[in-house]
This record gives C-alpha cells, structure tokens and sequence, in this order.
C-alpha cells in the first residue's frame, strides 16, 4: 500500500511540476479580468451582461476584413447555431475553440492526468491561466486550418497577406470571447459567457427564421426568408390562396408554419420536464432543526452534454470536409464523408461515408425510408448524451464523492443515514439521473430535430435549458439582495 500512495504522490507532484514549470513564465502573457473588489448588486450584474452580450452581437454582424466573399456552401451550417457562430464574421469560430479546449483539460484534469490542488491558490490561478492559453491556442490552431483548408477560397486567390489579416481576426476575437466569458464568470455579470452567447444566438435564429425580410429563390420564384412574413405575403397576394396556405406550411426550402407550432411544443415539454427532480432530505449536525433537501435535477448536467456532442461532431464535420475538398472521390472521402450543397438553404448535407450517419434525418420521410441510418443515428446519439453526461459529472465536479465531500465540509449530513453511508446514497441516485437526463436530453432533441424546430431541437433547448438557469441565478441573486 505504501508504494502505491507514493506512486499516486508521484504523479501528483509531476503533474503539478509540469504545469508550473510551463505555464507560469506565460502569465505575464495571459490577459486576465481581476475580480471585483466589492460586491457586484444584481442591477449592475445585468447591465455588465447586457454589454457583453452586446459587445458579442455585435461581433457576430461585423465581416472578416480581406475576406472578399465566401465560396460555396456553409459545410458548418446545422451546429452553428450551438456553437454561437456566424459564417464570413468575426464569430466565424464562435465558441467552438474554448469549448474543445475546455473539454481536453477537464478530460486530462479529472482523469488524472493534469493535477490540480484545488485547495491551492497558486494551482488555482495556474489552472485558469492554462484554460485561457488553451483556449487562445486552439482558436489560433483553428483559424490557421479554417484558412488552409480554403473555407474562404485557395490561399492563392485572396493572397498570403488577407490570410494572415484573416487569422489574425479570428484570433483577436478567440480573445474577446474568452475575456467576456471571464468578465461573467468572475462575478461582474450572471452565469456563463458561453451560455449566454448560445442562447442570445439561438434566439436571433429563431426571430431571424420567422421574421427576416430577405428573400430566398425557391422553384416557384422568390420568396421571404421569415415563415410569418412568407405567409401573409402569400396570402394577401397570391392569387391562389390554398395553395399559399399549403406553402406556407410545408415549404421543405425555408421555415415554415409548422416549423414554428413544432418550436413551440419543444419549449413546452422542456419547461415541463425541467422540474422533475429527487430531494434528498438533509440536515446540519450542528444545528438543531436545521433541515432542508439536496435536490437532483432530472436534468442532472443540464445542457453539458450537447454543447460537448455539438462540439465534437463541428470538428469532425470541419475534419470531413477537408477531406472532401482535398481529395474529392477517393477512398478515403467515401468513407469520412461525402457532400452535397443545397442551394436554396446555404447547407452542405452529408449524403454517404461516416459523418453521414452522425447526422440526424431531417424528416420523417428520411428516418422511414433509410431506416439503417436512422437506427445506427439514434443508438450513437443517445448513447453519446448519456456517456458524456456521466463523464461530464465525474470531471466537473459534481460525481457522489465530490457531493460527498461538499456535504461534510458544510457539515451537512443524509436524514435516517449515518456518514459511513452518504457516498452510498448519493452513488444510488447522481450517476442514474445523470445518464437518464442526458439520454431524455438527446431524444427531446431527436423529436424537435425531425418535427423540424426552427434553430434545430438541440438549439432550443440549450436556449430554454440556459434561460432557466438565468432566472434561477437572478432569483437567487434578488433573494441574497433582500
């Protein structure tokens, strides 16, 4: 036993030697937001995240300076909307990078790989300062293969200097979006940074979807983007005013009506299944009749797990199109993926090879007649929700012993248990509701996804799963206020 606990110190203290012989000579070179020095009133905390929200939005509508005009299809077009991008901006990348890296270094850190002392200060900083730098790295890594790859035509073309200005505003932005999450997160404004701008760019795709003035050309001629103002054009204008109501409903190149009634019974069930949850009771061993519960959410890891599945399949699209584009009809493009653009949408859709039964069916009518996709789609889907959601609990934090130890440090105790007993009952409930959520998770956005919710189903319920914890944030906030 004694070798093993000086093998596990062993690994420890090499961890914590890598990261502070690496890391600390970059922190003078990691830009950082200092935490404020008082206490943040919750008026002050919304109007902090309306200007990072602001400041993003914004962002998100300005072009890449020397792009000129991007070439071809939008092969990203499906996760943008998670991943809160918008093609030819300088949210081109959106939050993919931080995301990807955060997901590595949770994986190294809480498979013990990466130690962290928590307890540590020093560790602590060090940790977060590797975040951003992973952070900055991958968005620099990304931007360099965004480019490469010709995502905005041959390197040739637009010239070695509008590439490098390219990379250059994609990276500057990577900062930006990690300094407004950091600005959040540090305490000057509510939730997450990331969480905010993934629901701020859903709720822009929704209202853009049923109410955008532009125009799109479709077999029977131009008609309005919006589904609402596609249809009370038709129908005041139209001359065949049946068949305007039937177009209006079942147009397949642009959202319709039946797109919006499918939104909006998404939302409902999602609101409806947010309150399912399991109160433990619990009680305080130095106070008497201090009691109260420990709840667990249905949706134990609310949202974690499509944000790491839609970031996971953006890089393994990203990957699959660069094959295709470099060695288009090969064997090895046959069997990543192989593409086709839509016009009148602006999509690249995977039509065979791998990516294409890592995408959902976009009808009813496509999960009938390949039912082989449909069933090999489902199966991958639901069971990465369920694993990621049970790895996200183990590497974030939340798994029983984390609970555990919570639990004793605020020396709170299980009611009609003795402490021996605590990880017991915590293992019984946290990792099953885990699992359950993130696969219910998965199949809400199954239904939302082939009954064709504007955004996607995915989309909308990171959007609803986000602004419930908003509201639980500021309801806590005003409660601490009083």
């Amino acid at each position: 036993m004694s070798n093993g606990i000086a093998a596990a110190t062993g690994r420890m203290k090499l961890g914590r030697f890598k990261v502070m012989s690496y890391i600390k000579p970059l922190l003078p070179f990691v830009p950082e937001v200092t935490p404020p020095e008082r206490r943040i009133y919750l008026r002050e905390k919304i109007m902090w995240t309306l200007a990072c929200l602001a400041i993003f939005m914004i962002c998100s509508q300005v072009p890449l300076y020397g792009l000129g005009q991007t070439k071809g299809n939008d092969p990203l077009y499906w996760l943008r909307v998670i991943m809160a991008s918008n093609r030819g901006t300088l949210m081109e990348l959106g939050i993919a990078p931080i995301v990807t890296s955060g997901m590595v270094l949770q994986f190294l850190q809480g498979s013990g790989i990466l130690f962290i002392d928590e307890g540590l200060k020093e560790d602590r900083v060090l940790f977060q300062s590797l975040q951003k730098f992973a952070g900055i790295a991958f968005t620099l890594a990304q931007a360099v293969m965004y480019v490469s790859s010709g995502m905005y035509g041959d390197v040739t073309e637009i010239g070695s200097s509008n590439a490098t200005l390219i990379i250059a505003q994609l990276t500057f932005s990577g900062v930006v979006v990690t300094l407004l999450d950091e600005v959040l997160q540090k305490g000057y404004g509510l939730g997450s940074g990331i969480n905010l701008f993934i629901a701020a760019n859903i709720c822009e795709t929704v209202l853009w979807k049923m109410f955008s003035p532009a125009t799109i050309q479709t077999p029977h001629g131009g008609q309005f983007e919006g589904a609402v103002l596609s249809f009370l054009y038709q129908l005041i204008f139209s001359s065949h005013k049946m068949l305007a109501i039937q177009e209006a409903f079942y147009r397949p190149y642009g959202a319709n009506l039946m797109n919006i009634v499918a939104t909006v019974v998404v939302i409902c069930a999602m609101v409806y299944l947010t309150g399912f949850r399991i109160d433990i009771p619990i009680r305080n061993v130095r106070g008497r009749g201090a009691a109260g519960n420990y709840p667990i959410k249905l949706f134990y890891t609310s949202s974690m797990p499509i944000i790491l599945y839609g970031a996971l399949i953006s890089n393994i699209y990203f990957f699959s199109q660069l094959v295709s584009k470099r060695f288009k009809g090969s064997l090895l493009t046959g069997i990543t993926g192989v593409w086709q653009e839509v016009d009148w949408t602006g999509e690249s859709v995977p039509v065979g090879g791998i990516v294409y039964y890592m995408s959902p069916p976009m009808s009813v009518y496509q999960m009938i007649t390949d039912p082989f996709r449909t069933t090999i789609y489902f199966v991958f889907y639901l069971g990465a929700c369920a694993w990621l959601s049970k790895a996200w609990i183990d590497i974030s934090g939340e798994a029983p012993r984390d609970v555990m130890r919570r639990l004793k440090e605020q020396n709170v105790s299980i009611v009609g248990y003795r402490d021996t007993e605590t990880m017991k009952v915590l293992q019984k409930y946290i990792p099953p509701m885990a699992m359950l959520g993130g696969s219910l998770i998965g199949v809400i956005s199954l239904m939302g996804d082939l009954l064709g919710c504007i955004g996607s189903g995915t989309g909308i319920l990171l959007c609803i799963s986000m602004t419930m914890q908003y509201w639980e944030q500021m309801s806590r906030d005003r409660e601490f206020a009083s």
